[in-house]
């Protein structure tokens, strides 16, 4: 059993670069290492959707210079990108610089009609956040049941999210994708971001599919 959907918490970039006696913002550079290679076996292993989340809403209170690593770390990748994935956000992307946004509307633009792996990258998100404003819409709509609730959240037209894997040996979502998380199953690993490897991936995998999904039956 192979998820649709899954979701990548990418923690420990900090602490990696710490270990390392490096800045905390030499961790990011690394981190994106790490992004391409376990996404990239996410795909082999046949999983149509992956969601990251890159930069919580609640990391605009980190130190400047560590927002402005991660920053210019996915501005960059945006610019460069060039593969077959299709690339999308969610997020509150006004609080970030004109450059970065401009960068965003490339990458997306230039891979709208890619037919790899959808890519969805969580920048300047928060979980709460997205439900109070998707309640916001519906309530504008006057429709408030699931079905119109969830076209407005910010993960609307994605699949379920059936497994959220997270790195750095924390065991909690930290605003991800609260609502969606529901019903997804939770693998967490020890391994700092920077660490993982395609083997982290199978493992992620192989034990999502000896689970039994119940949906709260």
């Amino acid at each position: 059993m192979i998820p649709a959907h899954v979701g990548y918490i990418m923690d420990g970039n900090g602490r990696w670069a710490e270990r390392r006696g490096l800045p905390r913002s030499a961790g990011y550079a690394e981190g994106l290492k790490a992004m391409l290679r376990v996404l990239r076996r996410t795909e082999e292993r046949g999983v149509r959707v992956a969601t990251v989340y890159a930069f919580s809403s609640e990391n605009f209170a980190r130190p400047e210079e560590e927002s402005s690593a991660i920053a210019d770390v996915v501005e960059r990748w945006n610019r460069s990108y060039d593969g077959g994935w299709k690339v999308t956000y969610m997020g509150e992307l006004s609080r970030f610089s004109e450059r970065l946004r401009e960068s965003v509307a490339l990458v997306v633009g230039r891979t709208a009609e890619n037919e790899g792996l959808r890519l969805n990258i969580a920048l300047g998100y928060g979980g709460r956040e997205d439900i109070v404003n998707a309640a916001r819409r519906a309530a504008a709509k006057g429709e408030i049941d699931s079905a119109s609730f969830e076209n407005c959240l910010s993960s609307a037209g994605l699949p379920p999210l059936d497994l959220i894997v997270r790195s750095g040996g924390e065991k909690r979502l930290s605003g991800f994708m609260l609502y969606e998380a529901a019903y997804s199953e939770l693998y967490f690993t020890d391994a700092l971001w920077p660490d993982m490897t395609e083997e982290d991936v199978d493992d992620a995998l192989g034990e999502f599919a000896r689970r039994t999904r119940k949906f709260g039956a």
